[in-house]
């Protein structure tokens, strides 16, 4: 995978992307990134980007002219097309799903914005895709950028050295992750499930699929869907009369 990473502030990145899985992604020839700083592509005489809204109101809204241009420059230098991905409040909720779907994808390119928003130009006709990470305001568009690319590099195959992480991961199968454990079994008297130290596997993946459903139900019940679910589990779910799941 490439991804392009088109932002003001480049240097917020340098320690993401060569730190932990994101360098070792790098080592193994998974991942390949250039960082672009649109302001290099201004044809403002004082090098801005951004200038005052039409109608009046608050803050400063980025101009169209450098971000066109710096994706139409990136994107001349590549084969294919990238999923353009502009990180806005305003963008689709952020999911695991999400996340497996990017990772399909061989060349993506992130914009990220500042000031008060986007001129709706570069909404329009630029990008294909709009993320929010999160229901709250961040200076930028950075760290959202870098929590997305995390979670999608992770599922490049042969990225992680346990490929068997990622599919076990919170939202992977649509359950939140059951509870781990390790040595000792037995830390100042408080131990470790007989079950996981029994060495029976089938006992073990219904200890972990039991206690991953329990917890769902505690913390994020909205995620129990029916799609999801065994017939037992469903039925289990909906035979206590205050269990409220959704169809």
């Amino acid at each position: 995978m490439h991804i392009d990473i088109l932002t003001l502030f480049p240097e917020m990145f340098s320690g993401v992307m060569n730190s932990s899985m994101l360098k070792k992604a790098q080592d193994k020839g998974k991942l390949s990134y250039d960082l672009v700083n649109f302001r290099d592509y201004t044809e403002n005489k004082h090098n801005k980007v951004d200038d005052y809204p039409y109608g009046g109101g608050a803050g400063m809204v980025l101009t169209p002219q450098p971000v066109f241009d710096a994706v139409e420059a990136v994107t001349n230098r590549k084969k294919e097309k990238p999923r353009v991905i502009l990180m806005c409040p305003q963008g689709e909720p952020y999911t695991q799903r999400k996340a497996e779907e990017l990772a399909q994808e061989e060349h993506l390119l992130f914009i990220c914005g500042h000031y008060e928003g986007y001129d709706e130009r570069i909404r329009e006709h630029l990008v294909t895709d709009e993320i929010s990470i999160g229901d709250y305001i961040l200076t930028g568009g950075e760290l959202g950028a870098m929590v997305v690319i995390d979670s999608v590099v992770r599922l490049i195959p042969d990225v992680l050295g346990n490929q068997a992480s990622a599919p076990e991961d919170s939202f992977s199968t649509g359950l939140l992750e059951y509870p781990h454990y390790t040595r000792p079994a037995d830390f100042r008297g408080m131990h470790v499930p007989e079950v996981l130290l029994s060495g029976d596997h089938k006992r073990i993946r219904e200890w972990r699929r039991q206690k991953s459903l329990e917890r769902t139900y505690a913390r994020r019940k909205e995620l129990l869907t029916k799609d999801i679910l065994s017939d037992e589990e469903w039925d289990w779910l909906t035979s206590h009369p205050n269990n409220k799941v959704s169809d």
